[in-house]
C-alpha cells in the first residue's frame, strides 16, 4: 500500500478544508436557528457539528467566515443571544435544507424562503423548526475564536424536541424513522437508511477464539409500513 502524506503547515486553509471535509464522513448536519437583536429567525445547516459530552451535555459547532472574512449571521446571533437550537436533518428535508443556505441578505427569514414554520423554545427563546423530527435547545457553554476568525461554539443541551413519529413504544429513537442525513466531501450527502449491528466483544470472548463477530441487520433498517413518517 501506497500512501501520500500532506504536512499541514505546509498547506493553506482551502487545501487543509477539502482533507477533512473528504475524510471525516459522514458528518451530521446542524440546521441551527438562531435570532438576531431584532428577533428575526435565522436559519443555516453546519458539518462541523457533533456531540462531545452526556454529562452535562454538550454539543460542539464549528461556523466559519463569510468569503469576505467577516462573521456570519449564525455566529453573530449565537454571540449576542447566547443560544441557538440545533434542528436534525431528515432526508425529507434535505432539499429545504440547501435553500436555508443560500446567502440571503441580513433579515431574510431563511425558513419563509423555504417554505418552512417554526414553533417556540421550550428553555430558550430561539425557536425551532416545526418540520424538523428532532431538535436540541442550547445554550451557550462556551464560545472559542480562533485565529482564522472561524468559531467552535460548544453548546449545553436544555431541551431536546422529538417527533411521536420516530419513537418505539419503549421511547427509543428509531434511526430508520429519523431518517437522517450525513454529509460527505464536496456536493456529496449520505443517508442512513442500511444499518447492521455488531455487538461489543469483551476480552476474554476475543482470548478464547479471536472472533470479530458477524455483522448482522438491524432491524429497523428499513422504514416499517405501520409507522407513519410523515408530519401533519
Amino acid at each position: 500500500m501506497t500512501t501520500k502524506s500532506f504536512d499541514f503547515a505546509t498547506l493553506s486553509g482551502r487545501e487543509q478544508y477539502r482533507i477533512l471535509i473528504g475524510m471525516v464522513v459522514p458528518r451530521p448536519i446542524a440546521w441551527v436557528t438562531s435570532l438576531n437583536a431584532a428577533g428575526t429567525v435565522n436559519a443555516a445547516p453546519f458539518s462541523f457539528f457533533n456531540m462531545l459530552a452526556a454529562e452535562p451535555a454538550i454539543i460542539g459547532l464549528g461556523v466559519g467566515t463569510r468569503p469576505d472574512g467577516s462573521p456570519k449571521d449564525t455566529a453573530r446571533n449565537i454571540r449576542e443571544r447566547g443560544e441557538f437550537t440545533i434542528n436534525m436533518v431528515s432526508n425529507t428535508l434535505v432539499e429545504a435544507m440547501t435553500v436555508s443556505a443560500i446567502p440571503f441578505p441580513p433579515g431574510v427569514e431563511e425558513l419563509t424562503e423555504a417554505g418552512l414554520t417554526t414553533l417556540p423554545g421550550l428553555c430558550i427563546g430561539t425557536p425551532r423548526i416545526r418540520e424538523a423530527r428532532a431538535a436540541f435547545e442550547c445554550r451557550l457553554y462556551q464560545d472559542i475564536a480562533l485565529p482564522g476568525g472561524d468559531s467552535i461554539f460548544l453548546g449545553q443541551v436544555l431541551a431536546a424536541h422529538v417527533d411521536d413519529c420516530i419513537l418505539n413504544e419503549r421511547g427509543h429513537i428509531q434511526p430508520d424513522a429519523l431518517d437522517a442525513v450525513g454529509r460527505m466531501g464536496g456536493e456529496a450527502y449520505a443517508s442512513t437508511r442500511q444499518l447492521f449491528d455488531l455487538s461489543r466483544i469483551e476480552p476474554e470472548a476475543w482470548r478464547t477464539n479471536h472472533d470479530p463477530g458477524t455483522r448482522r441487520p438491524h432491524p429497523d433498517w428499513a422504514p416499517r409500513a405501520d409507522r407513519n413518517l410523515k408530519k401533519d
